[in-house]
């Protein structure tokens, strides 16, 4: 009989996405059905406006009922869509999902509410009584605090077990007490479960009723239960440690993969990798850039964020450029930073490429482009960017942090084992030391050949991850 998992979160590529968590809804399901064939995964997330546009006439209405959130009765509309071997579930209400944006609305707390109460009223109305509910993040941590406070005394799902994954603890789902009854339907004997710091905390119940807590790394499941990185959850954390259990997220080879991205100048993989210097040669005309093969280029891909190590680039930025090197950027985010770094690209237009947008497609392209990859982030629960730079033999240079620790090795010259540059202090001239020991290793060829070829066969596939999981969903 196979067993049944349900996975349940508020985005997944490449329906909806804004960042690590539709990555990982959007390949761990496949990953484990690859990996054992007999696990029967689906996944459930909203309609929301974008994914209606563009899905809803390929899938098909499964199920229709109404859902009862304290004093509310909604409609509630279930739509499939199968993507390869996984079954995916959109839950459709318009008042609540028919928004330009995913997040940031003033009802953010009741609309996942909702869609949380409509995960558990579907499961019936479609036939499928998962044996591992996995919920990811605060949007769907209702899910596990329903399941243990409400619908266990339920016999269809007294043996259903609760898996909760962080993925970015500074989001946990804070909220007033005046709504516990109005908006989330709990009562006051569900009080004590959620309550955290005088508040409602979502996350922090979902850690109480959870079976199991996941994070997105071995490193980040030590460091969130420090006050250093727990966002405050560091008590009830260690309080069930127990329960802990941090496995490292993979990519998409397919996906992100040198040889086949069509987005990119010139395919290549590790066996052609000469070839890579032309998506360099034809990024540099694109920004206007002097075309050099030989300058090294590094490259940061990200949201601009403080805490991402922006304000460690923005101290030393001067002193970095001093060297002979491109500086290419591309990302969106504080204005202070967006400002920053349109204003550094005008004061050096023959070493610096900035892009203030997102874009995926030309991400890629400097992926496959660059010949370093900055990530100085203060804190990283995994990081994807650095496995997806490593795959296009671009050499990260990452701060021993979270899964950036787990993931990039630093490169020792005598033994010539190691996938990148690291520093361990979030200090910026630890990151500057970092880049002009990089910079000194691609002036010796032989020796960034071979750094760029540990990079490129470091196995970041979701593979061992998958078997991580299924190993848990056993024990479970």
């Amino acid at each position: 009989m196979k067993k049944k998992i349900l996975f349940v979160g508020s985005e997944a590529v490449p329906f909806a996405s804004t960042g690590g968590l539709g990555d990982v809804l959007g390949s761990l399901p496949a990953a484990l059905r690859r990996e054992d064939p007999e696990l029967d995964v689906r996944v459930v997330m909203p309609m929301y406006q974008t994914v209606s546009e563009k899905y809803k006439d390929k899938s098909r209405l499964v199920a229709e009922f109404t859902v009862q959130l304290s004093w509310r009765r909604q409609y509630c509309g279930v739509w499939e869509y199968k993507l390869g071997s996984v079954t995916y579930y959109f839950i459709d209400n318009e008042y609540y999902f028919k928004r330009p944006s995913l997040y940031g609305s003033f009802d953010d707390g009741e609309r996942y509410a909702y869609f949380c109460k409509a995960v558990m009223d579907m499961m019936p109305q479609i036939d499928f009584i998962p044996d591992i509910l996995h919920c990811h993040d605060w949007q769907s941590a209702l899910c596990v605090i329903y399941l243990k406070r409400k619908y266990c005394y339920d016999e269809r799902y007294a043996q259903m077990k609760a898996v909760y994954t962080i993925h970015n603890i500074g989001y946990q789902g804070i909220y007033g007490f005046d709504i516990l009854g109005d908006v989330f339907g709990l009562d006051s004997w569900d009080r004590y479960v959620v309550e955290y710091d005088g508040c409602i905390n979502l996350t922090k119940g979902a850690i109480v009723c959870c079976d199991r807590l996941t994070t997105v790394s071995p490193n980040y499941a030590k460091e969130i239960q420090t006050e250093y990185f727990s966002s405050g959850l560091h008590h009830i954390i260690r309080m069930y440690s127990d329960k802990v259990c941090g496995i490292i997220n993979g990519i998409d080879t397919d996906r992100y993969n040198p040889k086949t991205d069509a987005s990119l100048e010139v395919n290549f993989d590790l066996s052609t990798i000469d070839k890579k210097v032309e998506n360099k040669l034809a990024l540099q005309r694109e920004l206007g850039l002097p075309e050099r093969a030989d300058v090294p280029m590094v490259a940061m891909i990200s949201r601009l964020a403080s805490h991402k190590g922006f304000d460690l680039v923005r101290r030393v930025a001067d002193e970095m450029l001093q060297a002979d090197m491109q500086f290419v950027l591309l990302g969106t985010g504080e204005c202070e930073l967006e400002d920053f770094f349109s204003n550094l690209g005008r004061r050096y237009p023959d070493k610096c490429g900035i892009r203030i947008a997102f874009d995926k497609r030309f991400a890629n392209r400097i992926y496959a482009s660059a010949d370093i990859f900055l990530m100085p982030s203060k804190s990283e629960p995994c990081g994807l960017a650095q496995m997806i730079a490593s795959r296009y033999g671009t050499v990260p240079i990452v701060r021993e942090t979270g899964g950036l620790y787990d993931t990039i090795k630093p490169y020792n010259t005598v033994e010539q084992t190691g996938n990148g540059v690291t520093f361990r202090t979030y200090n910026a001239h630890d990151m500057l030391d970092a880049v002009r020991r990089t910079l000194a290793l691609y002036a010796d060829k032989p020796e960034w050949r071979v750094l760029v070829a540990n990079a490129m066969k470091a196995d970041f596939s979701w593979n061992a991850s998958a078997e991580k999981y299924i190993e848990m969903y056993k024990n479970l």
